[in-house]
């Protein structure tokens, strides 16, 4: 196989989409903080799975050059 230029600009999304994400979060620490420790805790875990999300179809993309998985065709 050929190496794509989807890999390099797939991984520089990646990079971007994680600093992008940490900027959101850390702009609301403060907020965060002042709230009740258990609330903490499931909002920090609902932030740090969401991220995740997005990855899926990109690495698809960087794969085929489609955002969605083939259909196995039978």
């Amino acid at each position: 196989m050929e190496p794509t230029w989807r890999k390099p600009v797939g991984i520089l999304a990646i990079l971007l989409l994680i600093t992008i994400w940490c900027v959101l979060v850390v702009t609301v620490v403060g907020w965060i903080g002042g709230m009740h420790v258990l609330l903490q805790i499931l909002i920090y875990l609902v932030t740090g799975i969401i991220w995740i999300l997005p990855l899926r179809p990109l690495m698809i993309w960087m794969e085929t050059g489609y955002f969605k998985a083939p259909e196995d065709k039978q």
